[in-house]
């Protein structure tokens, strides 16, 4: 079964009939936003609701993490939990297609709202699991924005981290590209007194989760472990700041903070926090020391396809 929402295909063929997971009655003032506004609109309507799920959701700045990237109009892209469509529409601009996958008809149809003037989005609608295994197409970009911490629960075997980025590359093309955000789980923000993102306890992701299971983020030396265990990758490390979720600066290995740029660091806009200290000139000395990519508060990682992994 396909639904078309303005130029967007929906395809629930493996929709199980019912979301399996939600945010609640927020998602239905959402929808309403998406049908009744257009992208230049929402900067105005996120001024005017003062709400964290309106902001997280329709905020453009959320479209930096990948808007930088040389994605060609004879690309295709895959985008893996695409849920309300804040990248969607950045990727479509690019691409030349963009698949995504999400397993809630109700974020699937707000993205499909939000971006209901491109001709080139097909939303896949259901499990991830079920949905890969039907894949028959390659992919130039794969792309995992705040996903991939999730695996266990999309996964579920002996190692599902190293497991996923198995399947999701056979999807590539040749020289294809994995695209991970992700908060790093040693990120200086939680040092200073923000709460874990997903589970919101302090201090949860730098004791290695006693009490967490399902989720779950990684220091850069654990990241980089996971994907030379899933196999031949070329990887690049990039550092959102202050985080992937609202990316203002995005430094490399290449290009790292110099002392006195990292200067805005509220970035827990969703409950409340503890200051700790003064994360601005902590910041400055992890700069001298030449540990920032350490401390980082999220990683963009850029994993190409080596040619002897096809």
């Amino acid at each position: 079964m396909q639904e078309k929402i303005g130029k967007v295909t929906l395809d629930y063929e493996f929709y199980p009939g019912e979301d399996l997971y939600s945010d609640g009655p927020v998602e239905e003032e959402l929808l309403e936003i998406a049908r009744s506004y257009g992208e230049e609109e929402l900067n105005r309507v996120i001024a005017e609701k003062n709400s964290w799920p309106v902001l997280y959701h329709f905020s453009h700045i959320r479209q930096n993490i990948l808007e930088w990237l040389p994605i060609r109009k004879t690309d295709k892209v895959l985008e893996i939990g695409s849920g309300c469509g804040p990248i969607t529409g950045a990727l479509a601009k690019k691409a030349g297609s963009v698949t995504c996958i999400d397993l809630s008809k109700m974020r699937s149809t707000i993205n499909a709202y939000r971006n209901r003037e491109c001709d080139n989005v097909k939303i896949m609608v259901g499990n991830f699991q079920d949905i890969e295994v039907s894949l028959t197409e390659k992919y130039d970009y794969i792309t995992l924005i705040g996903v991939f911490e999730y695996s266990e629960g999309y996964i579920g075997t002996h190692q599902p981290y190293v497991e996923m980025l198995r399947r999701i590359s056979r999807h590539l093309e040749k020289d294809g590209k994995l695209v991970i955000a992700i908060e790093n789980r040693l990120g200086l923000k939680y040092w200073a007194g923000c709460t874990e993102d997903h589970v919101g306890k302090y201090f949860e992701g730098i004791e290695n989760y006693p009490d967490t299971k399902g989720v779950r983020t990684f220091s850069r030396k654990e990241l980089q472990e996971l994907i030379d265990a899933a196999g031949s990758f070329q990887t690049t490390f990039y550092y959102p700041y202050p985080d992937y979720k609202f990316p203002l600066t995005i430094y490399s290995d290449k290009r790292l903070p110099k002392k006195g740029e990292l200067k805005d660091n509220f970035c827990n806009f969703d409950r409340p926090r503890i200051q700790l200290f003064n994360e601005e000139r902590v910041y400055d000395s992890l700069v001298d020391a030449g540990l920032f990519p350490e401390f980082s508060n999220s990683f963009l990682v850029i994993a190409k396809r080596e040619e002897e992994f096809s």
